[in-house]
């Protein structure tokens, strides 16, 4: 199994939707995040009356022997609150303990760099032991646990006094996941991962998404593999299968086969809807955490940015820089690649008499 290729796939589903062109936080469609994939804390969803989720269920065919080891990994973002102090008075530096009073801002420039409030987002992953298909018949839970954290950044003025910080902290994050599998011939096993947040979440009717998101799973899905067996597609299942794929019940995600073409060692359950065996082109310079990823068009439109704009997407957020720097650096060679590709063309079948 190619790892590589299916780890490419499912990173860009992971950042799917991050921050989105013009990648500026000012820019008004960059107002909601995190829209993909999303758990959210049951007490929150109660309060939804069913528009948000605590779970996502996946169900899947594979083919093999009882003896066939069946591996799964839940990965999803967790959301970061980065806030901005301004100090009351400058200090030489920061106690550990306790440090000089400040207030909150919604932005802070000194030196010429701004520093201004917004959300990040640090990956997570579980993975559950390697497991024979003979023995997941009886479910297995595995519970998952990420405490609360908080950092302190100083924030330095020009004369070298800290005069700001950058405060990042998220909050304490739980669930589990629950494999099953039902054995439904000799060699043909359904198998389900159930992801569930159990996070704990103070709702109130007035309870706002962007508060309820940093006690959820962003992003998520699911990575699965099979030695000794072979997934079936739920897309285009071999007939004898037909049946029995469409008896599958996938809430919130679409199982779909990834890796080289024909292999059914792996299968991506994917909050966005995908086709089997889904690539990333191979002229793209890099993620643009952009729906759809059209690199010619985005990197056109990037190009167009003023300073200012510029600026600002270098100045509130890594990974957006990181966009920005590589689409303004990338070879005249590399970006005509991105022009006139044409692939995936098949041949027309014969209309049936």
């Amino acid at each position: 199994m190619n790892l590589d290729q299916v780890e490419k796939i499912a990173e860009a589903v992971l950042y799917e939707g991050y921050m989105l062109y013009p990648y500026r936080p000012s820019s008004v469609k960059n107002q909601q995040r995190w829209n993909f994939g999303v758990l959210c804390p049951t007490s929150y969803c109660a309060q939804q009356h069913e528009t948000e989720h605590d779970t996502m269920q996946t169900e899947l065919l594979v083919r093999g022997k009882s003896d066939a080891r069946l591996t799964v990994k839940v990965r999803f973002l967790q959301i970061i609150r980065r806030s901005i102090g301004k100090l009351r008075f400058p200090v030489g530096s920061l106690s550990p303990d306790a440090g000089p009073p400040f207030d909150y801002v919604d932005r802070l420039e000194t030196g010429g760099r701004v520093h201004q409030a917004w959300q990040e987002a640090v990956e997570r992953e579980i993975s559950c032991d390697e497991m024979e298909l003979a023995l997941v018949a009886a479910p297995t839970s595995i519970p998952f646990d990420f405490p609360a954290h908080k950092e302190v950044e100083p924030v330095r003025g020009e004369a070298g006094d800290v005069v700001g910080i950058v405060v990042r902290e998220w909050e304490h994050l739980s669930g589990s996941i629950e494999v099953s599998g039902t054995r439904l011939s000799d060699d043909v096993f359904k198998i389900g991962v159930l992801i569930r947040n159990g996070s704990h979440f103070d709702a109130t009717s007035q309870a706002l998404r962007e508060e309820a998101v940093l006690c959820s799973l962003v992003s998520t899905h699911t990575i699965l593999g099979v030695e000794n067996g072979a997934f079936l597609s739920l897309l285009e299942p071999p007939a004898e299968y037909r049946a029995l794929a469409t008896e599958c019940q996938n809430v919130g995600t679409w199982p779909v086969l990834v890796g080289e073409d024909d292999s059914q060692e792996a299968m991506l359950s994917s909050p966005i809807i995908l086709y089997d065996y889904p690539q990333i082109a191979p002229e793209s310079a890099g993620s643009l955490f952009d729906g759809t990823e059209m690199d010619e068009i985005l990197s056109l439109r990037i190009m167009t940015l003023t300073d200012e704009e510029k600026r600002e997407i270098r100045q509130s957020d890594d990974r957006a820089r990181e966009v920005l720097d590589r689409t303004e650096n990338l070879p005249q060679e590399q970006f005509m690649k991105l022009h006139g590709v044409l692939r995936g063309l098949r041949p027309v079948k014969e209309e049936v008499q």
